[in-house]
C-alpha cells in the first residue's frame, strides 16, 4: 500500500518537474522569436517564422494538458499531429500574408490564433476521451467531465497569471517607491516576461490537476449558477421572436451587424442549455423549471440562425464577400448544425434531450473540419474574397469607380496583392484603362487611410460637387499632408460631398467637404487651408440633397455666411485658436513652455 502510495507522489513529481520544464521552454521559445521578430524585414511575412510560432505557442499547452491524463503512445501520436496541425495553419498563414510597408508585426494575425486556440481545445478533449473510453467514440460523460474541467482549469490559470503580473508589478512599484529602480525595469524585459508567465502558467495547470476534486466543485457551482441564467435567455429569445411579426426584420438590416448580434444570442442559448443539461439526468433530473427553459431553448436557436443566415445571404447578395462574411459563415454552418440537432432533441422521444449529446460530439467534429478548411487553402477566406469581388467587378455588379481596390492592397494578404497587379495590367475588356489606373494607384499606397491620393483625376472621383459645380482652381491639385488632407475620409465606397460658394461675400469660392466625420470648411489663402467646420449632424437626407443640388447660401451679419441644406441652417464655426487681443491659447502655450518657477 505504501509502494503504490510513494509511486504515485513520485509520479506526480515526474509530471510537476514535465510540465514546469515545459513551461520554461516555451517561454524561452517565444523569448527567441521575439528577439527573432525585430531583425525580420519590414513588410515581409516569414512562413517559417509564423510556423514556428504556431508551435511556440500551442504545442507546449497540449502537452500541459496530456502529460497524466493521456497514455504516452497517445501523446506521442496526438503531439506529433498537433504540432504538424498548427506548423502547418502558421506557414501556409506566412505564405500568403502580405503585410503593410512599415508594419512590425509579423506574428501569426489574432483570428488565426483565436480559431487554432478554439480547434485545438475540441480536438484534444475528443482525443482525451477517446483515450480514457478506450475506443474513437467516448461516451458522453467523458467528453462532458474532460472538457468542462479543462475549461475550468484553463480559466484558473489564466487568473493565476493574472494575479501574478499584479503582484510583480506591485512589488516594482514598492521597490520604486524607495529608488530601487531595476527591479520594475526587470519584470517588464522580455528575457523575464516570456519565461515568468509561462512557467507560472504551467504551474498553475499542473496544482488545477493535483486538486482535480476542488476543480470540479468549482465547476459543478459555475454551471449551477449559469443554468439558471437559461430561463431569462430563454425568455429574451421568445420575447425577441415574438416582436418580430410586428416590426419586420427591416430594424435588423438597419443595424449592419444583425447577423453578428443574432448569431451570439444563438451561442449563448447553447451555452446556457449546456449548463442546464450537463452529463444527462441518469444521476438527478434537473428542476421543473429549467426542463421546460431548455425545451424553449431547443426549439428558438433554430430562427435565430435562420434569420442570421437570411441576412447573410442578403449581404453577399449586394456586396460580395470579405473575410468577416466567411468566418459569419463558418459560424452559421456550425450553429445550424446545433439548431437542427437540438430542435429534433426536444421532440424527440425518451429522456429529456437525450440527442442532444449526438449533436454536440457530431459538431466539435464539424467544428474542427470547419476551422482546418478555413486556415487552409481549402477555403481560406481572402482568397475567396478576392475571387468573388474581382467576379463582381468583371461582371458589372459594381462599377470601377466603387470597387475597392484598397481592400485588395491591405485586407486580403497574398491573394488580394496577386489579384491587384492582374488589374493594373489589364489591357482588354470593360472599363480596362481605368481599372488599371485605379489599381496601379492602390498599389502605390502604403497606408490604408489617411494619406492623399496623387492623381487629381482619382480625387474628382471622390467627391461629388453639389449642383453639378467644379472645385477652384488648386484646390485638388494642393499638396496636403495625410491629415490635413479633406478628402482623407473619402473612400470610392463612400463618396464625400462638397458645396463650391462664397460664404464671405468677396467674389472667391469657400468648399465646404461633407465628409463621414465631420464638414469642413476650406478657404483659399494663397494656398487653401481650413477655416472652420459646419455645426449640426450630418444627417441622412443631407447626401441625398447635396446630389440633387438642394442647399443655398444665407447671408449673415457674421464673417461667413451660413450654409442650407434640406431646409436646415447649418452655421460656420470658425477655428478659433487666438484670443481677443490677438495673443495664442494658454493651453498651448503652456504645453511648448512650461512657466517660470516661482522664487
Amino acid at each position: 500500500m505504501f509502494a503504490g502510495v510513494s509511486d504515485r507522489v513520485t509520479a506526480s513529481r515526474e509530471i510537476a518537474l514535465s510540465r514546469i520544464g515545459i513551461g520554461l521552454a516555451q517561454g524561452l521559445a517565444l523569448y527567441g522569436l521575439n528577439e527573432w521578430d525585430k531583425r525580420l524585414a519590414e513588410g515581409v511575412s516569414s512562413p517559417l517564422f509564423c510556423a514556428l510560432a504556431m508551435l511556440a505557442l500551442f504545442l507546449p499547452v497540449a502537452l500541459l494538458g496530456g502529460l497524466g491524463s493521456l497514455r504516452t503512445r497517445t501523446l506521442v501520436i496526438w503531439g506529433s499531429a498537433a504540432a504538424l496541425a498548427v506548423a502547418g495553419l502558421g506557414a501556409y498563414h506566412g505564405l500568403v500574408a502580405t503585410l503593410e510597408t512599415g508594419d512590425r508585426e509579423h506574428w501569426p494575425a489574432p483570428p488565426l490564433v483565436i480559431f487554432t486556440a478554439a480547434g485545438l481545445f475540441i480536438a484534444h478533449h475528443l482525443v482525451s476521451g477517446a483515450d480514457i473510453a478506450r475506443r474513437w467514440i467516448a461516451g458522453y460523460d467523458h467528453y462532458f467531465d474532460q472538457t468542462w474541467k479543462d475549461g475550468v482549469r484553463l480559466a484558473l490559470a489564466v487568473l493565476f497569471v493574472g494575479a501574478l503580473w499584479l503582484l510583480l508589478f506591485l512589488g516594482g512599484a514598492l521597490f520604486d517607491l524607495i529608488g530601487i529602480k531595476w527591479v520594475g525595469e526587470t519584470i517588464q524585459k522580455p528575457w523575464f516576461a516570456f519565461p515568468a508567465t509561462t512557467t507560472f502558467f504551467a504551474l498553475a495547470i499542473h496544482l488545477t490537476d493535483v486538486r482535480a476534486s476542488l476543480v470540479r466543485g468549482v465547476r459543478s457551482v459555475a454551471l449551477t449558477l449559469l443554468s439558471w441564467l437559461s430561463p431569462v435567455m430563454a425568455l429574451i429569445g421568445t420575447g425577441f421572436l415574438a416582436a418580430l411579426p410586428f416590426t419586420g426584420l427591416a430594424p435588423l438590416w438597419d443595424t449592419k451587424s444583425a447577423a453578428a448580434i443574432l448569431l451570439s444570442a444563438a451561442a449563448a442559448l447553447i451555452i446556457l442549455l449546456n449548463t442546464a443539461y450537463q452529463e444527462g439526468e441518469d444521476n438527478e433530473h434537473p428542476p421543473l423549471a429549467l426542463r421546460w427553459a431548455g425545451r424553449v431553448t431547443g426549439l428558438i436557436i433554430a430562427p435565430l440562425v435562420a434569420i442570421a443566415a437570411y441576412g447573410l445571404v442578403l449581404r453577399v447578395g449586394q456586396h460580395g464577400l470579405t473575410p468577416a462574411r466567411i468566418y459569419a459563415i463558418a459560424c452559421t454552418v456550425v450553429a445550424t448544425c446545433y439548431a437542427a440537432g437540438y430542435a429534433a432533441a426536444v421532440v424527440w422521444p425518451g429522456p429529456w434531450l437525450k440527442r442532444l449529446e449526438v449533436t454536440n460530439v457530431v459538431t466539435a467534429h464539424v467544428v474542427v473540419a470547419v476551422l482546418l478548411a478555413l486556415f487552409s487553402p481549402l477555403a481560406n477566406p481572402a482568397r475567396l474574397s478576392v475571387n468573388d469581388q474581382v467576379a463582381r467587378l468583371d461582371r458589372g455588379a459594381v462599377s470601377p469607380e466603387k470597387f475597392d481596390y484598397l481592400f485588395l492592397r491591405f485586407e486580403a494578404g497574398k491573394p488580394g496583392m496577386d489579384a491587384l497587379k492582374t488589374l493594373a495590367a489589364r489591357k482588354t475588356g470593360p472599363n480596362a484603362a481605368q481599372i488599371a489606373r485605379r489599381a496601379t494607384s492602390a498599389l502605390a499606397r502604403k497606408d490604408r487611410y489617411g494619406e492623399a491620393t496623387t492623381s487629381v483625376v482619382e480625387r474628382k472621383e471622390l467627391v461629388r460637387v453639389a449642383g453639378g459645380g467644379a472645385f477652384p482652381a488648386g484646390f485638388l491639385e494642393q499638396k496636403w499632408k495625410s491629415f490635413e488632407d479633406p478628402l482623407q475620409d473619402c473612400e470610392t465606397w463612400r463618396l464625400c460631398d462638397a458645396v463650391v460658394a462664397d460664404l464671405d461675400g468677396d467674389a472667391s469660392p469657400e468648399v465646404v467637404i461633407f465628409a463621414i466625420r465631420d464638414r469642413r470648411v476650406y478657404q483659399d489663402k494663397g494656398v487653401w487651408v481650413r477655416i472652420g467646420t459646419l455645426s449640426g449632424a450630418y444627417c441622412a437626407k443631407d447626401g441625398d440633397a447635396l446630389k440633387a443640388g438642394q442647399f443655398a447660401v444665407n447671408a449673415d451679419p457674421n464673417a461667413l455666411a451660413d450654409v442650407v441644406v434640406a431646409g436646415r441652417r447649418l452655421r460656420v464655426v470658425a477655428n478659433d485658436d487666438k484670443c481677443p487681443d490677438g495673443t495664442a491659447d494658454v493651453a498651448v502655450v503652456s504645453e511648448i513652455k512650461p512657466p517660470p518657477e516661482k522664487k
